[in-house]
């Protein structure tokens, strides 16, 4: 595990402080790589783990919803692999509508790396996830039925600088829903040790049958408070569709045996 310099400890309560605000603030979208919506081939490293507290809001032209917090757990079962856990409380509020708050769609994945990186070929990896129904559409807390994300990544770095994207495949049944394509792209930088930042381009398919597609982005980074501890943030919104704002906020736990102890 690489080590990381520390940041001075004001830093810390300062940002630990802005989490807890957001938490209580923030008011059913799930991200896949924290804190963007494009993902990347890279799977937790064997026998370590990663575990996420994290708020998501989306203001869009028909409301506002978020996650408050979720919970999201990755471990690395065998070399090349990950199992991928996340459960979220869920925040609906319709405009002209009540406010719904209540367990939203657990989300289950595996990711999977089989082409490593070298000098001139990316690292390529699957992982598809599963939304399983545990929240009540009624409330416009799920989606009522179970619905599955086939994507491929691929990831290149070159120095401090890393790009990484793909996209695939969602299968989304239900009453008058569309299966759609959900593709992105990503490039970011190690500023320091402690901080890097990035930015990625979106794009969404038509999920509804009266709905449109929905071309995006966001800018955000990771500060590593820590070797174990680091802060993930991100905003942004679409160039066209109906998000008008969105945000992730979260703290990573990452834990696991150090390389001499491996």
């Amino acid at each position: 595990m690489q080590r990381v310099n520390s940041i001075p400890s004001c830093l810390k309560m300062a940002a630990m402080f802005f989490l807890l605000c957001f938490s209580l603030l923030a008011p059913v979208t799930v991200w896949a790589g924290p804190p963007f919506i494009t993902d990347d081939p890279e799977p937790v490293e064997f026998k370590h783990g990663e575990l996420y507290i994290s708020s998501i809001y989306t203001d869009t032209k028909d409301g506002k919803t978020g996650t408050l917090p979720h919970l999201e757990v990755n471990y690395g079962v065998i070399p090349d692999m990950q199992l991928h856990l996340l459960v979220p409380f869920a925040f609906s509020h319709p405009n002209g509508g009540p406010t719904s708050y209540g367990l939203g769609d657990t989300e289950l994945g595996v990711k999977s790396r089989f082409i490593h990186e070298s000098e001139n070929i990316p690292q390529v990896g699957i992982f598809p996830l599963v939304h399983l129904p545990t929240g009540n559409s009624d409330r416009g807390l799920g989606g009522g039925h179970v619905s599955a994300f086939l994507p491929l990544w691929l990831q290149k770095s070159w120095g401090p600088w890393t790009t990484y994207g793909g996209g695939g495949y969602w299968i989304n049944p239900g009453t008058d829903k569309k299966n759609y394509w959900q593709l992105g792209w990503l490039v970011q930088r190690e500023i320091t040790k402690a901080l890097t930042l990035g930015t990625e381009v979106f794009h969404l398919g038509k999920q509804t049958a009266d709905g449109r597609d929905e071309t995006g982005y966001n800018i955000g980074g990771i500060i590593n408070v820590s070797d174990e501890h680091h802060i993930l943030f991100s905003a942004g919104g679409d160039f066209a569709g109906d998000t008008r704002f969105a945000a992730y906020l979260g703290y990573q736990w990452t834990f696991g045996p150090r390389n001499d102890e491996k």
